[in-house]
């Protein structure tokens, strides 16, 4: 009896300290998830002001901003391609009051850029998918008078070198798209770089380039105002919002499909905790009516990767764009 009396006090001390163990683990949790953020969060967005990552960046930086208590700010690094912002991330305290607000650029930049100083799979964390639209082909209506896809391709045929196009830089989807877009249709178009979607898409407005190949979130607002005109989008199907403009599948270049999607990340080391807590936030944020309504006015999908099946999806576009790039001979110019 005493043995059994032993024993039972010995199971019943085990017992004690096993829930304190779950107690403490809890009470650190909590601790973790009410003590950050403690103080403002800044998200780089490695392009200017008004291109495409940012017309998805501060939607989601409001509300963020509304659901964590702290304010989420940008800050735009614009600069070859998109890589001086991530750079500029990647180095950035991992403490989680840095997050890097990146998109398909940096999956080429890799085959476009040799010395980059960092690593997209390695130097960060990924968080989550942001949103995906599909890329538009978008021409000056007054610099290129054409009713629809077909007649621009026409009259890019019979005028080669005559046509130019913007992009958001070298490397950049925008770039990869022009070139892509020529090899299959078999056509020469001028490619003319700037820092960043948002500088290209004022020169493609002001008549200063024909078109671009854009991310219709961009895009979106001066589609609908008349000042660019939407020849084609590149997707699988007619884009929510734009139920007008055609696929380049029905325009005739059925092989182009070509989508620009946008993505969260945080510098290596991030505490795991946080990291959580963000993708719940963004979960939250993208079941609601608010965003999704901003998102599908913009021609966009609401997303739902998140975490290493994120990250696998990122080294899978990497490949992806390398062949691309290998392909069509794409280089910095």
């Amino acid at each position: 009896m005493i043995r059994n009396a032993r024993s039972a006090a010995s199971a019943r001390r085990a017992l004690l300290r096993a829930a304190a163990v779950v107690a403490m683990l809890g009470c650190s949790w909590t601790h973790a998830q009410t003590g950050w953020p403690n103080k403002p969060i800044t998200v780089v967005v490695p392009f200017p002001a008004g291109g495409g990552t940012d017309a998805f960046a501060r939607p989601l930086t409001a509300i963020l901003s509304r659901t964590l208590g702290k304010q989420v700010i940008i800050d735009n690094r614009g600069g070859a391609g998109g890589t001086v912002g991530a750079g500029v991330a990647a180095r950035a305290a991992a403490d989680g009051y840095t997050l890097f607000m990146g998109a398909v650029h940096h999956t080429i930049a890799p085959s476009m850029y040799p010395k980059l100083d960092y690593n997209l799979e390695t130097d960060f964390v990924p968080i989550g998918l942001v949103a995906s639209v599909p890329q538009v082909v978008v021409v000056n209506p007054q610099r290129v008078p054409v009713a629809d896809l077909k007649s621009f391709l026409e009259f890019a045929r019979k005028n080669p070198g005559r046509l130019n196009y913007g992009s958001a830089g070298n490397g950049t989807s925008h770039h990869l798209a022009g070139e892509l877009f020529k090899l299959q249709t078999q056509t020469f178009i001028t490619h003319i770089p700037y820092r960043g979607a948002g500088p290209a898409l004022q020169d493609l407005i002001g008549g200063q380039v024909d078109l671009m190949f854009d991310g219709l979130g961009s895009s979106s607002t001066h589609i609908r105002s008349g000042r660019i005109k939407a020849l084609a989008v590149a997707g699988p199907n007619r884009a929510p919002g734009f139920p007008d403009v055609p696929t380049t599948a029905e325009a005739g270049v059925p092989s182009y499909l070509v989508a620009t999607w946008y993505a969260l990340w945080a510098p290596k080391g991030t505490p795991a905790d946080v990291v959580e807590r963000l993708q719940f936030e963004l979960k939250q944020a993208f079941a609601g009516a608010e965003l999704q309504s901003i998102w599908n006015g913009l021609g966009a999908e609401v997303p739902n990767l998140y975490g290493d099946a994120f990250g696998k999806f990122v080294s899978a576009e990497i490949k992806r764009w390398a062949n691309v790039v290998k392909t069509s001979g794409a280089k910095l110019d």
